[in-house]
């Protein structure tokens, strides 16, 4: 079943800045905005984590969309796409953190 904002808008772009795109698993869209407020963000235009499609940092900016995807059978899980923009050195760094945090070890 899709959200209908997982085909979300790839956040603006500045003078000099790159733009990735990353998909994560088995995260909530309220968990990543929540992460992404943790990294030094600010959510745009809502101040509820779970309804979030943007954040901005300093230096960066990202949305997000989220749908669920079938993964075997009749298991599903949440898939959050986040389209990263913002200066090199500082993308790589956030994305990195980010990543880390929105690992999730195996049972």
């Amino acid at each position: 079943m899709s959200d209908p904002e997982h085909e979300a808008a790839s956040p603006p772009l500045e003078e000099g800045w790159v733009r990735e795109q990353r998909d994560y698993r088995g995260v909530s869209r309220r968990l990543t905005a929540h992460y992404l407020r943790n990294l030094g963000g600010e959510l745009v235009g809502t101040d509820d984590p779970s309804a979030a499609t943007r954040v901005d940092g300093d230096g960066w900016r990202a949305t997000l969309s989220a749908e669920t995807v079938a993964v075997a059978g009749s298991i599903t899980l949440t898939e959050v796409t986040v389209s990263f923009a913002g200066e090199p050195e500082v993308l790589d760094e956030l994305i990195a953190d980010f990543t880390l945090k929105a690992m999730r070890a195996g049972g």
